[in-house]
């Protein structure tokens, strides 16, 4: 079976990129799973992926001391988000090619790093399960929350900015509500959840290293 690494959504159409351990990237119809696209040229796993209207490649981005486990877009900007295996984020600017700022804080492996839709928070993960928030505008650490010992292997904000959904190793998926900080636990195939990704206002996707992608729905 093929082990996701990564999923995005296309911002208008019903479509899923997903990326794996095959080095391959995929396009599935959502909800079918029918396969749309499937795209070669890597030579290793592909760890991150996601949607860009940019169709080549313009800069090599480098700086980080060890491998880029994902790479994301703020919206409607030039910005950048990277996570990596050196313990960091960073914020680059893509017109340039530069790394503009470096997120210090987490001990492990940085695995996944993204923002909420308003672009003002980042919500980061990392190998001993360790989920950081922060904030955009000021630089600074926000929230910390230990969901470990199973590494966390992927984070996403829900539209509202008020849920943030977790992929944890220990094959569950987990969901912080922010406004009350719950941290709620669901129980899923029982295998290494490797991502997940809200769809629309009800709907959580995620994928594990058996190769299979379960939908929940999710209702506030």
């Amino acid at each position: 079976n093929v082990h996701f690494r990564n999923l995005a959504l296309h911002p208008r159409k019903n479509i899923v990129l997903s990326g794996g351990d095959d080095r391959l990237w995929k396009t599935w119809g959502f909800p079918d799973g029918n396969i749309l696209l499937t795209g070669e040229g890597h030579t290793d796993w592909i760890s991150g992926c996601c949607f860009r209207p940019s169709e080549r490649c313009r800069y090599t981005l480098r700086g980080h001391e060890d491998s880029v486990n994902s790479i994301e877009f703020l919206p409607f900007s030039s910005t950048a988000l990277t996570s990596s295996a050196d313990k960091t984020l960073s914020l680059w600017d893509v017109r340039t090619g530069l790394r503009v700022y470096t997120f210090q804080g987490h001990v492990h492996s940085c695995n996944h790093a993204t923002f909420n839709k308003k672009g003002d928070v980042i919500a980061s993960c990392d190998s001993s399960g360790v989920m950081k928030l922060w904030d955009m505008r000021k630089l600074l650490p926000m929230l910390s929350i230990d969901a470990g010992p199973h590494p966390a292997n992927q984070v996403a904000f829900h539209r509202s900015g008020g849920l943030v959904a977790l992929a944890s190793g220990e094959g569950s998926v987990k969901v912080l509500c922010l406004p009350v900080g719950q941290l709620s636990v669901l129980h899923g195939p029982g295998v290494e959840v490797r991502c997940v990704r809200f769809h629309g206002q009800d709907h959580l996707l995620s994928a594990g290293i058996d190769g299979r992608v379960c939908l929940w729905t999710w209702a506030q």
